[in-house]
């Protein structure tokens, strides 16, 4: 048995929590992840057949990164190697390379370096460890909570397998707890216990996909229940909520960060008032800046809303004042406010197309000068140039408008701003109409 072997048995004493202790510790008890972990997947071959590839495991915790790892130590032939991140630098790294290379030289054995927690190397630290990687010395597992695409190097990211782990269903986290109520050896099998449909369903609820948080729940529900005349200890709904209370939502400043933003734009965009709401409490609940909130709510103002309903850019800049006075928590009001009346707006993107035709016309069309009539007057010798010579002021005209030409000779005839029928840009469309614009 290797030390991280020696190590995972340590802490499988009756001493380490319950979701340490009830850990599976072969492929067949570890029920989940069938996406990746299923009868016949490429990382379960990969693993009974000993010749696991450099991996990456990557998803929320709790959902069996770790204990994955444990388990492909006890199985594999080669030397299993593990640092954590936090504690390790780039002298653990050339340590556990020399001693790869000896073994291999020695004894023909390769060795698995797991590393937890793999966010937490620098640039530096991973640029050290990727030429080993690279030429088979180690073979390199790494585990994160955070989005290897933002979290793991390029170079080591190309030589690596991602395996997504996905949050765990309410019923397997059901499972798990319902099976370390039984289990004597691993468990809280030795006391005697009853936990009501209600309270079992609470904690697999809000364990969020965890099974950490959900079997270390139930420990403490268990352990601080006493037992009744009976020697009963009875698992009440309100002990289960006393024992897990808030949730903690996983929502890192990445991936999760722009993930939450975009269904929350989006719901706005589609005009969908609950979901809206939704997204934007699970930002709140979250922690996320509020600023950052009211900045996306100004610019989807503009973007998909725009001159439908002009008054929704007002409201948006409104809040984001409103906000930045007021503060938490009563600034959630004036965000859901902001943001409901913009999902309930009339949507048009006209003028965001707009624009982006105007600035495309200026990058790929021929530059010409400013029609001599509309070049400014307000300097000496403008006059003697010819400048304003021959335009025309609306307001000396009826109805203050006046036909003329306003762009370059080559852009003439183009329509940059097409508005559509919706809320007030039907009457916008009326009155372009009748200018002839």
């Amino acid at each position: 048995m290797n030390l991280f072997e020696q190590s995972m048995e340590k802490n499988l004493s009756k001493t380490a929590p319950l979701a340490m202790r009830m850990r599976p510790r072969t492929l067949d008890e570890f029920e989940e992840q069938s996406g990746i972990m299923g009868k016949g997947t490429l990382l379960r071959r990969s693993i009974e057949a000993d010749k696991i590839m450099s991996a990456i495991f990557f998803g929320p915790p709790g959902t069996g990164k770790t204990t994955l790892a444990t388990i492909i130590a006890r199985v594999t032939r080669s030397k299993f190697e593990t640092i954590n991140a936090v504690m390790a630098g780039v002298g653990d790294i050339r340590r556990v390379v020399a001693e790869a290379k000896e073994r291999l030289s020695l004894y023909n054995e390769k060795t698995i370096l797991y590393i937890d927690e793999i966010h937490r190397f620098n640039k530096a630290q991973q640029d050290a460890l990727l030429p080993y990687v690279e030429n088979g010395i180690v073979t390199m597992i790494g585990s994160t909570t955070e989005n290897p695409m933002f979290a793991v190097n390029r170079p080591l990211l190309s030589r690596s397998q991602l395996y997504r782990f996905d949050p765990l269903s309410k019923e397997a986290i059901r499972r798990l707890l319902q099976k370390a109520l039984k289990d004597s050896d691993r468990g809280l099998g030795e006391y005697s216990t009853e936990i009501s449909p209600e309270a079992l369903d609470h904690l697999a609820e809000v364990a969020n996909g965890d099974a950490r948080t959900g079997l270390n729940a139930l420990e403490l529900a268990v352990l601080t229940t006493l037992p009744d005349d009976g020697g009963i200890r009875r698992i009440s709904l309100s002990a289960a909520e006393d024992a897990i209370q808030k949730r903690v939502l996983k929502y890192n400043r990445e991936d999760e960060h722009y993930d939450v933003i975009s269904a929350f734009i989006k719901s706005m965009r589609g005009s969908d008032p609950h979901a809206t709401l939704y997204w934007l409490a699970r930002m709140l609940y979250a922690g996320e800046d509020p600023e950052f909130i009211c900045r996306r709510i100004m610019i989807h103002a503009a973007e998909d809303v725009g001159l439908s309903d002009p008054q929704a850019l007002v409201i948006a800049v409104a809040a984001a004042q409103a906000v930045e006075r007021v503060g938490m928590p009563e600034a959630r009001i004036i965000l859901a406010e902001a943001a409901l009346y913009i999902a309930t707006a009339p949507k048009s993107n006209t003028v965001i197309e707009g624009i982006e035709a105007a600035l495309s016309a200026v990058e790929k069309e021929r530059t010409e000068p400013v029609p001599a009539h509309l070049r400014g007057t307000g300097y000496k010798g403008a006059l003697d140039l010819g400048h304003g010579k021959g335009y025309k002021y609306p307001h000396n005209y009826p109805g203050n408008y006046v036909s003329q030409e306003y762009l370059p000779a080559n852009m003439k005839a183009k329509e940059f701003y097409k508005p559509s029928l919706n809320g007030w840009e039907a009457e916008i469309s009326k009155r372009m109409g009748k200018l002839g614009s």
